[in-house]
């Protein structure tokens, strides 16, 4: 009898694992027919750079020791002429001696029928000439309608009709866990096709865009390539991997592909993207500065440095404020800003909120444009003329006013300046010339008043300080166990 129940568990075992197996094996994707769907869409593109020679003489190289792992590069692409004529070159050269050099590889798709496709910015930049390889082999000659650099985006145009395009997805109703493929040229190796899963979505790791992370193989020569969901749509544009070596250490990103329609449409419309900007440098609100503030949470763009006559100086944004809505969108990260900002027409009124001094205001702000690669002069600062500086206070710091002229000039209401730091101070950073502008939400006039505001410190709380170093002002806390 035992035995027999004991034949008929094990049965009964035997059977529950089959029909796991089994289970298993039915959720296992086949990429074979999304790859023969999808992956005539996808092309190589390689890219050359025109070396110009004088009067038709190659460059002459450096002198190198023969085993300097460099000689092979110099002897490749800047032959020397010999006894017998120059050795092989990489190209042809033209009537001037131009010699074109391989510059690159990446990867690329179509998105119309037409000959549009899309790839990475950093694949194209730099490229005179710029070659698309198809599947079948057909290769043509590639124009470049447009590539920015912010978002890493490029639009090419070919010459050819009834170019197989890819269709596009929708990158806001992908899940992390999802399985995705990217189809590309890694290190040249065309129509290579890796598979993962979305590991995260909303990666900050750019000014402008959200990345979708996953772990899709992804590799020199990937750049520019499609990632693809089961639907056989492109989610994104594999863009940028998280290594140490050079190669993929199981991390790689993408751009989703909703920011990059936006971009290809100004880039095949204008030839370039227009950006809107207020014209302020901004950070995360960490936890303990929240805290400090009076904000019930951690969140928000804090304000560092606001250019001048800029949108925002005119607004009345001032460094150390908390911008917590634009145009009537909440600010959850500092990330989000330069988006929503880069977004909006410029010209247009918007309302921005903001956090300070323990209370929220409401000001009203024009967006202007941004202008393509746009320089910031960098003033210097903390050189302000030294008054009488006094002993050090209870925090280590020795400060002295600041004239009402270079009060003007910085164009803040008040501040002192750091003469000397040691103690708790220091421990946090402080500098000498340093200006402190405010503590605990509380603006700073003037030496004597910091000084007896540091006298009524509670020395079991925290210290908010506000303090500017050159152009940048940040928030700095002096804690109980730093005193």
């Amino acid at each position: 009898m035992l035995q027999s129940l004991s034949r008929a568990w094990i049965a009964l075992a035997l059977s529950v694992f089959a029909l796991a197996a089994q289970a298993q094996g039915q959720v296992l994707p086949d990429f074979a027919e999304l790859v023969d769907r999808a992956g005539p869409a996808v092309v190589n593109i390689r890219t050359t750079a025109r070396l110009t020679t004088a009067q038709g003489s190659p460059q002459v190289p450096p002198q190198l020791d023969e085993n300097d792992p460099l000689n092979e590069f110099f002897r490749r692409f800047f032959p020397q002429p010999g006894p017998q004529g120059p050795r092989p070159g990489p190209g042809p050269r033209g009537p001037r001696g131009d010699r074109d050099l391989p510059r690159g590889v990446g990867s690329g798709f179509f998105i119309s029928t037409d000959g549009y496709l899309l790839t990475n910015h950093h694949v194209v930049d730099g490229a005179d000439d710029i070659y698309v390889t198809m599947s079948d082999r057909r290769e043509f000659k590639g124009k470049l309608i447009g590539s920015d650099r912010r978002t890493d985006v490029a639009v090419v145009k070919v010459e050819a009709s009834g170019t197989p395009a890819l269709r596009i997805g929708d990158p806001a109703k992908l899940r992390v866990g999802e399985w995705v493929i990217a189809i590309g040229s890694p290190f040249g190796l065309d129509n290579t096709v890796t598979a993962g899963i979305v590991s995260a979505k909303s990666r900050e790791t750019g000014d402008f865009l959200p990345f979708i992370q996953t772990d899709v193989a992804v590799n020199p020569g990937n750049s520019g390539g499609p990632l693809i969901n089961m639907r056989g749509e492109v989610v994104g544009i594999n863009s940028q991997i998280f290594t140490t070596s050079g190669a993929y250490a199981g991390i790689s990103f993408a751009i989703p592909i909703d920011e990059v329609m936006r971009v290809q449409e100004q880039l095949r419309t204008t030839g370039r993207v227009i950006r809107g900007r207020i014209g302020v440098s901004i950070g995360n609100v960490e936890h303990e500065v929240a805290e400090a503030m009076g904000l019930a949470k951690a969140q928000g763009a804090l304000v560092g440095t606001v250019e001048r006559e800029s949108p925002a100086e005119k607004a009345g944004i001032e460094a150390g404020d908390v911008i917590l809505r634009f145009d009537n969108k909440p600010i959850e990260r500092s990330s989000e800003l330069p988006r929503i900002v880069g977004a909006t027409k410029p010209g247009t009124r918007a309302n921005i909120q903001v956090w300070r001094k323990g209370k929220t205001m409401d000001l009203q702000i024009t967006v202007a444009e941004m202008e393509a690669d746009r320089q910031q002069a960098r003033r210097g600062g903390g050189d302000a003329p030294r008054g009488s500086a006094g002993p050090a206070n209870a925090l280590g710091m020795t400060v002295s006013d600041v004239p009402a002229d270079r009060l003007k000039e910085l164009r803040v209401s008040g501040a002192v300046q750091v003469e000397a730091v040691d103690g708790a101070a220091a421990k946090v950073g402080i500098r000498q010339g340093d200006l402190i502008l405010g503590m605990n939400n509380v603006g700073v006039t003037n030496a004597k008043q910091f000084n007896e505001m540091v006298a009524k410190l509670d020395p079991k709380r925290n210290v908010l300080l506000l303090v500017r170093r050159n152009e940048q002002s940040q928030f700095l806390i002096i804690r109980p166990s730093d005193r």
